[in-house]
Order: C-alpha cells, then structure tokens, then sequence
C-alpha cells in the first residue's frame, strides 16, 4: 500500500512537471505601433509560469537593451520594481521616436531553483514594429542563445503558423525541444489538463521549429538547452539551464 502511494506522488511530481514550465517574459504594452499617440511603449519583466499565472522573483536584470535601426540602447539604468503577478518584476517605458523593428532584450541574472537542481538563466526578446516599417525582424540579437524569427514577429493572425530558428553560441541546435505557452494575463483561459498547458514542439536538423497559434494573445517559445559552465551553489557545481524564449503578440481581426 505504501509502495502504491509513493508510486502515486511521483506520478503526480511528474504531471505536475509538465504543467510547471518557467518563461522569462517581456512583454510590450503593444506589438505594433502605428500612431504617435502610442509610441510610450511599457514593457513588463519578469519570470513566470504564463498560463497558469504563477510567478516568482526577478532579481534585477544583468542586462535589458533596445535594438533598432543598427543601434543598442542601454534601458537597465530605466527599470523600475513593479509587482507582476503577484511577484517582484520590472517595468520600464521607452519613446520610439522613428520608423523601426525595436527588439527588446532581457539578460536576467542566474535564478536558482531547487525543485530541479540547476540554475535558469533565461535570454528573453520581443518585438514592437513602429510606423509602417518591418525591416531586420529576422535578425539575431547576438544573445549567447536566441529563437531567431522565420516568420514575422509582429502584425500575426491568431491561427497563423509560426517558425523560429534555435541558436546556441550562433548555431542552430538540432533537434531542439520547444515549450509554447499562452500569457494567461486575464486568467480568460483554463487548461483541460495538466498536459494542456505547456505545448511542446521539437525543431529540425537545422533548429526550426513551427507551430499554429490557436488563439489570440501574447504567446511564448522557449528553447532550452544545458550550459558547458557550471554555476556554484553553496561549494557545488551546478548546471545552468539556458533559454531562448521569444514573445509574440497575435491578434484577432476587427469585426465591422
């Protein structure tokens, strides 16, 4: 009987793994801007399980930049602490002032989580397309690893197919494994099940993911591979879980 319920809990563990997949998150108070009156973008930081809705701390970030139009901009000295939910995370506001792709980029500072042994160091973009231009949205950020867009990463359809390459140290990662989640923010939705909540798909043997948005939203990809370095823990080695995570926002059509 003992053996039966311990059985029991492990199966439950490993569910409950399923359902429990972290993102790092930026996500733009839009995905488009085409008038000026919109061009004070907010961006959100922060470290969270978007479906479900459950977040955890972000400690201030060790690197978040803007780039655009062949130029890096510096944003950390902006970033203000802000409760998302229910949790400590960032926010900051940025003008754009011209026509531009802007990718929006957070290196978050080692997170160390004890449910899986290993740090998580997450490398998270998004994009904000501004005043009718949409050229260099396929161009890598030159993060340590990244999901470079194949299809574009703005002004998308719910139900539009999406492609992404996997790169690690600037090389596509065959085979990689891909968690896609919804940013549940109104808690609109309800998965049917645990598997329900993290959707998974694998890249091809160059790194190229696809994957059909179901509904509208904010809607995440994280590639997620293992460090060649390891990071200390109070005297032990650990591993370093890296990620590539993308933000893309996909909308409904305006009904007349």
């Amino acid at each position: 009987m003992w053996k039966t319920f311990l059985m029991s809990c492990i199966m439950m563990l490993s569910v409950s793994g399923v359902a429990l997949a972290h993102f790092g998150m930026v996500i733009p108070s839009a995905g488009t801007v085409t008038d000026k009156k919109d061009a004070d973008v907010t961006l959100d930081l922060s470290f969270t399980h978007p479906m479900e809705m459950q977040g955890m701390p972000l400690a201030k970030p060790k690197a978040v930049q803007v780039i655009a139009n062949g130029k890096t901009e510096d944003l950390k000295p902006s970033l203000k602490a802000k409760k998302i939910v229910d949790h400590g995370g960032w926010t900051a506001q940025y003008a754009i002032k011209r026509p531009g792709v802007y990718q929006f980029v957070m290196e978050p500072q080692p997170y160390w989580e004890p449910a899986e042994d290993c740090y998580i160091v997450h490398y998270t973009k998004a994009y904000v397309a501004a005043f009718g231009e949409e050229e260099g949205w396929d161009e890598p950020a030159g993060l340590k690893t990244e999901i470079v867009p194949l299809t574009r990463p703005f002004g998308n359809y719910a139900g539009n197919v999406f492609q992404g390459q996997v790169l690690l140290n600037g090389k596509p990662v065959p085979g990689a494994d891909v968690e896609v989640e919804l940013y549940n923010k109104d808690k609109k939705y309800e998965a049917p099940n645990e598997y329900m909540v993290t959707q998974v798909v694998k890249a091809d043997a160059n790194g190229v993911f696809t994957y059909a948005v179901p509904f509208a939203g904010w809607w995440g990809f994280a590639a997620l591979n293992t460090a060649d370095e390891k990071l200390d823990h109070d005297g032990t080695p650990k591993n370093v879980e890296l990620g590539a995570v993308l933000w893309a926002e996909f909308v409904d059509p305006v009904k007349k």
